[in-house]
């Protein structure tokens, strides 16, 4: 349900809008864990988000007082298959969070890759930017390498350029280039800006083919570019600001110096498609 603007409203934040933008988890998350009893403010619980809270409020999560909020931060990740997209899974499946290095502070994602996808993942500290990056009103474009089995042609794909309806959802026209053909396999270059579930998998089952790997290659302006599987890379504060139009806390507006690739344990890449 909608809850109507509080004209009244006291001076601070919402108790879940400062667990997001602490890193705890999203606000949906947040108010989840509120519901369930998990959290406390100055020392009694809380099971309403329905609360505004100042900085000198005391905040526990599970009997853990949380800590200032860092500056947001944003991290390129390439996530390779046989992950899920989550913290935990209730079918005890690896997720990314068991693949990131031992060093990384909490982050979330932005928006996910199921299980059998790979390539470009963002992590963010901040709910601001996860919630940011994922409204629909966004609109950045979502790039990826698709490998398909079949002989697709481009009267084939039109449908897919023109938005197609399944199974009474509907599909917003999508950008779909036929690179090649690879034996019984073809490789196509899809663009997207909505991300509903398994979106691309489903619009080509709609016409007839079947995916057999996917690769996201860019999210906006952000780029997998030559990030190997299994590696993280910290983007530099300055091109967070830009990129995103934000104006980021305690930013000394100087150029910070470019984060390292963080190197996982080996894991075999997967071979770049040639072109």
């Amino acid at each position: 349900m909608t809850q109507k603007p509080d004209t009244d409203r006291p001076d601070g934040d919402r108790i879940a809008k400062v667990l997001s933008r602490a890193g705890i988890a999203s606000r949906r998350e947040a108010e989840r864990m509120i519901e369930a009893g998990r959290v406390r403010v100055n020392g009694a619980q809380i099971t309403s988000p329905a609360l505004n809270v100042t900085p000198s409020d005391r905040i526990a999560v599970d009997g853990k007082e949380i800590s200032e909020p860092e500056p947001p931060r944003l991290w390129l990740y390439h996530k390779p298959t046989g992950l899920v997209t989550t913290t935990r899974d209730e079918k005890g499946r690896a997720t990314i969070y068991d693949d990131l290095p031992a060093e990384m502070p909490r982050v979330m994602s932005v928006g996910r890759l199921d299980l059998n996808s790979e390539g470009l993942l963002l992590l963010t500290n901040d709910g601001g930017i996860k919630r940011q990056l994922e409204l629909p009103s966004t609109g950045w474009l979502r790039r990826y390498r698709v490998r398909v089995n079949g002989r697709p042609s481009d009267v084939a794909l039109e449908p897919l350029r023109k938005g197609i309806t399944i199974e009474g959802e509907r599909f917003q026209p999508m950008e779909v280039t036929l690179d090649r053909q690879q034996g019984a396999n073809a490789w196509l270059t899809i663009g997207l800006r909505e991300g509903k579930n398994r979106e691309i998998r489903r619009a080509m089952e709609a016409v007839g083919l079947s995916v057999n790997r996917l690769i996201r290659v860019s999210y906006g302006p952000f780029q997998l570019g030559e990030l190997k599987q299994g590696e993280v890379e910290e983007l530099r504060r300055k091109v967070v600001r830009d990129q995103l139009g934000l104006v980021l806390e305690d930013d000394s507006g100087t150029a910070a110096k470019k984060p390292k690739s963080v190197k996982r344990s080996p894991r075999k890449p997967a071979p770049r498609p040639r072109r």
